[in-house]
């Protein structure tokens, strides 16, 4: 059996945190690879390593001093190094990245957060390094060729065990490349399907995934167990435990992830797979996001609604807006998307929207907050989906927009945006507790 870890930015703050890692990883020696992000914050007004390294090459770009900033930046890594007594060159290391920076490659320098994370956290353990620029192969078009991948992290990794950073890969030219912030998550996770892992450890500050945001509703059940399914809708829709796209390269070989406490490593915490399973409540989950735009479009009643929905697709094509959903009648039918995308092409796009001949009207609604209630086990309570609108409407919220796919595992409410927290609170108080 073997383990894959991933510990993230809070879980290497600092020296303090670095001992837990340690102990945790050589507890089990079934733990075989070890996946790092950046130097976290050990402090509330600590700025996180990543965004200093973004800034630092803004600085380099214009031409700006930057030696405050690289200097912030050596000071977190130095402590780390200095207070843990670690035999590793750290000056030679900066050396070269000084000399490498002026080249102008974003992703090369932003890369060094977890790179050199991962150098200190291999000489403390006292395991190999593997960097991921090696062993983390993207086709040219961004995507990952998992064929290389693997090929390459089981030949550098062999039986031993080994430490590698997250977040970055690079070309078939050696180039550096990024995955998408929060992308450690996704390393690990690849890291886990090259090696065939029995399960993929998620290290955080929390023991677990909580069932709503604990900013929203007091003291939130923890999840215990949830399906890759379930997660990704609550990933889409907010909740930011675990990148959504971690799920991805593990679903196909059901290698479960553990989201687990680096603080509180007895702590079971919450396990992710495919497998269903009875829940105490029907509702797995709760999770939203504010300021949505619902653009309403009724078309001429004789007009063919496919050939209207065509068109208006590929208006949206066209201006790269998201759809996020498509709540539909007969001759009436609204696109929900994200407000932000809409705000410097929103007169371009109602003005295409308005030349299609079968479109009698056009009209727009901002302020408007999606809610997703999500639990496979929902589709076994007959009559659920009426409690929860019944449920908001007892305690004066009004629907704006209502989805719910067949499969009857999520539910997605529009709501104003004024009544978001109010609308995950009554559902959580009165369908969960």
């Amino acid at each position: 059996m073997s383990i894959v870890c991933k510990f993230g930015g809070s879980s290497m703050a600092n020296a303090t945190q670095f001992k837990k890692v340690r102990d945790i990883v050589i507890k089990n020696p079934e733990r075989r690879g070890v996946v790092v992000s950046a130097i976290g914050k050990s402090k509330s007004t600590d700025n996180k390593i990543t965004d200093l390294l973004y800034l630092l090459f803004a600085h380099i770009k214009y031409k700006v001093n930057y030696d405050s900033i690289f200097n912030q930046i050596k000071e977190r890594y130095f402590e780390v190094k200095n207070d843990l007594n670690l035999d590793l060159d750290l000056e030679a290391e900066f050396d070269t990245i000084e000399k490498n920076m002026k080249v102008l490659n974003q992703d090369y320098l932003v890369s060094r957060g977890e790179y050199l994370a991962a150098k200190l956290m291999a000489s403390y353990i006292g395991c190999k390094f593997i960097d991921a620029a090696d062993v983390m192969r993207f086709n040219f078009d961004g995507s990952v060729n998992y064929d290389e991948t693997t090929k390459l992290i089981k030949a550098a990794a062999g039986d031993n065990l080994f430490v590698m950073p997250g977040f970055y890969g690079s070309y078939e030219t050696g180039e550096i490349h990024l995955f998408s912030r929060g992308g450690s998550d996704v390393s690990g996770s690849i890291v886990a399907r090259a090696l065939e892992a029995e399960v993929y450890e998620n290290w955080t500050d929390v023991s677990g995934i909580l069932m709503a945001d604990p900013r929203v509703v007091d003291n939130p059940r923890k999840i215990t167990k949830i399906t890759y399914e379930e997660l990704r809708e609550l990933s889409y829709m907010g909740a930011s435990v675990l990148h959504q796209d971690a799920i991805f390269p593990i679903e196909d070989s059901n290698i479960p992830i553990n989201i687990r406490n680096t603080n509180a490593p007895e702590d079971a915490g919450t396990i992710i797979s495919a497998n269903d399973f009875q829940t105490e409540t029907a509702i797995t989950g709760l999770a939203g996001k504010k300021d949505f735009t619902s653009i309403m479009v009724i078309k001429k009643r004789f007009a063919k609604k496919i050939d209207v929905l065509s068109q208006i697709f590929n208006i949206f094509k066209k201006f790269n807006l998201n759809i996020e959903l498509v709540p539909t009648g007969v001759d009436a039918f609204s696109f929900v998307v994200e407000t932000a995308s809409l705000e410097k092409i929103r007169y371009k796009v109602m003005e295409a929207l308005n030349e299609i001949e079968d479109i009698v009207s056009v009209e727009t609604e901002n302020n408007i907050a999606l809610v997703a209630v999500v639990g496979k086990n929902m589709a076994y309570k007959p009559g659920f989906s009426g409690r929860v609108f019944a449920v908001l409407g007892d305690n004066g919220i009004s629907v704006k927009v209502i989805a719910q796919g067949s499969h009857e595992f999520n539910i997605i409410i529009g709501v104003d945006n004024k009544d978001f927290e109010k609308a995950i609170k009554v559902i959580y108080t009165n369908l969960v507790e």
